[in-house]
């Protein structure tokens, strides 16, 4: 009896998968996923590279730092006591009060916080007074207006020999000295420490008390 071996039938040609088309597939799914890598990557770096140049150009634009201004507008005499009624030279062991109408404009577009100020008042050179003032906020492009109050010493104002050719001339001659130390502040992240320096030579109109001309340079050190 002749037994009849039973073969196995082989599976369909198209069914089958070498082993170099499965690393083929793998290959080109790595270099697929490489190439969409290196996609992503270029999109981030081009979008990093773009607001790093937004940044640059509004920093040397829009968020640029600029010097606030001091501006001198009218000077006060107040507690003044004569030597006599027809002289306006004070007399000696009194003192002299000076009210100066001071503006810091703030040119930024934040705002502009300042400590206390200092003020210093010089007649033929020598300092005759000096004062101090409050600490403040000047917004946004804007103009913040205050008085400082200088006492000046008395004796000091009429110990200069020019005193009484000025005041016979009716104009009085004096140089100030301001300096306000603050900070710019922008986006609540952007922080610029300032110190504005100012020095006036004003001329002042003594029957007046307004301001005749007057010559003033800032300089701010930041």
């Amino acid at each position: 009896m002749v037994e009849k071996e039973q073969a196995t039938p082989l599976a369909p040609a198209a069914d089958r998968t070498s082993s170099d088309d499965e690393e083929t597939a793998i290959h080109l799914k790595k270099k697929i996923r490489r190439k969409r890598c290196i996609q992503c990557c270029g999109c981030i770096s081009a979008v990093i590279l773009l607001l790093a140049i937004t940044v640059v150009v509004l920093f040397f634009t829009v968020f640029r730092m600029k010097e606030p201004v001091i501006v001198l507008n009218g000077v006060t005499i107040t507690k003044l006591e004569p030597m006599n009624n027809t002289t306006t030279i004070p007399k000696p062991g009194t003192n002299v009060s000076v009210i100066a109408d001071v503006s810091v404009k703030n040119k930024n577009i934040a705002s502009f916080k300042y400590g206390d100020t200092t003020s210093q008042l010089y007649y033929d050179g020598v300092l005759v007074g000096e004062a101090r003032g409050p600490p403040g906020k000047a917004r946004a492009r804007r103009t913040l207006r205050m008085n400082v109050t200088v006492d000046i010493i008395a004796d000091k104002l009429i110990g200069s020999p020019k005193l009484r050719s000025e005041v016979g001339s009716g104009l009085l001659s004096m140089d100030s000295y301001s300096k306000i130390p603050g900070r710019v502040k922008m986006l609540n992240f952007i922080k610029k420490h300032v110190t504005v320096k100012m020095n006036c030579s004003v001329t002042i109109n003594i029957t007046s008390q307004a301001i005749v001309s007057q010559k003033c340079k800032n300089k701010v050190d930041f």
